[in-house]
């Protein structure tokens, strides 16, 4: 029997031997069975037995050529199918510790801290409308101006009364100093003074009333007035942002009230911009409110991050557990059976390298990625790709 070297042939190999030999063996029977034809076509007066057993003989060498070509045969085909199947590619990650971080994700709107929707103080028609959306403003400047020509009449009027008692009593004065007159003539003379400034004032604060005006500093957002409108208390006129100042907020379910406090990472993702900014929790709210079950938290945005406005939508990523030096693989890769999960790791036995089962507990998962607690050392091979189609024991290839 013809046996094949131990070495590791590949496939071209195998099929270029197997070829050799097999043209070779059928050489050799061709011969054989030619001479058996000569041989009997020259000996016609040969002994009988001796062509029996001649015969027999060549029958007995056919049958060993024979077995050695089912041999041949069969040992190639079984090194084709190790060559082909019995090795199964996979990928490994290997295990080294880095930082693992959960976030919990909710939706969120940028607002401003001092977003101010503008009322008239005092009902009135419309005279002069000062700024247009997008102007900057300061405090106290004058948006807008209502009707407020009876009022000005009315300070006109009582102008000059007051002029007029206020020279009665410098007069009064003057006298009561120099110890003429009586004192009833003097406080009566202060009294009237002192109402008349008081009416004067009331004047001059109703007809500042009919002044619309900034109480920031801001940009002009919105006017929701035009000259010859009607304005009343309590219906917005403007609203004036300062950009300066904005902050995101979101509410939180109730249930993480215990993992999100002031100071935890924070990732603020616009999907407008398609843009992420790092920032940390600048307030956790601790009441909750009834109708939502809910607590509030804020993050101040940087001027420096870019250019945001109120309203614009974003999603708040709140870290609620960080693990400093952690094992993590992707969520797939975790097998469960009856006595729990496991993975496969990638060991190498000579030179060949095998699928191993090994037993794992998992903890945390973000973003299809999974912590795993226990199990796995430093410098383990886990299987991360091809795991489906292996069990325990497979040879692979990586």
């Amino acid at each position: 029997m013809i046996k094949l070297p131990e070495n590791s042939f590949t496939n071209s190999q195998h099929k270029s031997l197997f070829s050799i030999l097999y043209l070779q063996t059928m050489k050799k029977l061709f011969i054989l069975i030619l001479l058996s034809g000569f041989l009997a076509s020259c000996s016609t007066g040969g002994n009988s037995s001796d062509k029996k057993a001649e015969l027999e003989t060549l029958k007995k060498q056919q049958a060993e050529l024979k077995e050695k070509i089912i041999t041949l045969e069969n040992e190639l085909a079984e090194s084709d199918s190790l060559s082909d199947f019995r090795f199964k590619n996979v990928g490994v990650t290997e295990m080294k510790n880095s930082p693992f971080h959960h976030y919990i994700e909710v939706q969120a709107k940028v607002e401003g801290d001092e977003d101010v929707l503008i009322s008239a103080e005092s009902m009135g028609t419309v005279t002069a409308v000062n700024v247009k959306a997008g102007d900057k403003v300061s405090i106290g400047q004058i948006l807008a101006q209502t009707d407020d020509r009876i009022i000005r009449q009315g300070i006109a009027e009582l102008q000059s009364q007051v002029d007029l008692i206020t020279q009665l009593f410098n007069k009064q004065k003057n006298l009561w100093d120099q110890k003429i007159g009586s004192e009833v003539q003097f406080l009566q003379a202060k009294a009237n003074k002192e109402s008349m400034d008081k009416k004067m004032a009331g004047l001059q604060q109703q007809w500042d009333l009919t002044k619309i005006k900034s109480p920031i500093n801001g940009t002009v957002d919105q006017v929701n007035i035009k000259v010859g409108e009607t304005v009343a208390p309590g219906l917005p006129a403007f609203r004036v942002v300062n950009l300066n100042s904005l902050k995101v907020v979101a509410e939180v379910a109730e249930s993480f009230i215990s993992k999100v406090n002031k100071g935890n990472d924070v990732i603020i993702y616009f999907p407008d911009q398609n843009k992420e900014i790092r920032s940390k929790l600048n307030y956790s709210g601790q009441a909750i409110n009834e109708l939502n079950r809910t607590f509030n938290v804020e993050v101040r945005l940087n001027s420096k991050d870019g250019s945001f406005n109120p309203n614009m939508v974003a999603v708040l990523k709140i870290v609620d557990y960080t693990s400093p030096n952690a094992f993590t693989v992707p969520i797939g890769s975790i097998q469960k059976s009856s006595d729990g999960e496991f993975v496969y790791v990638a060991t190498q036995d000579g030179d060949k390298t095998f699928a191993r089962r090994k037993k794992v507990s998992s903890g945390m998962t973000y973003n299809g990625i999974t912590e795993i607690t226990s199990g796995l050392d430093s410098g383990d091979k886990v299987i991360t790709f091809g795991y489906q189609n292996i069990i325990d024991g497979d040879m692979i290839r990586l």
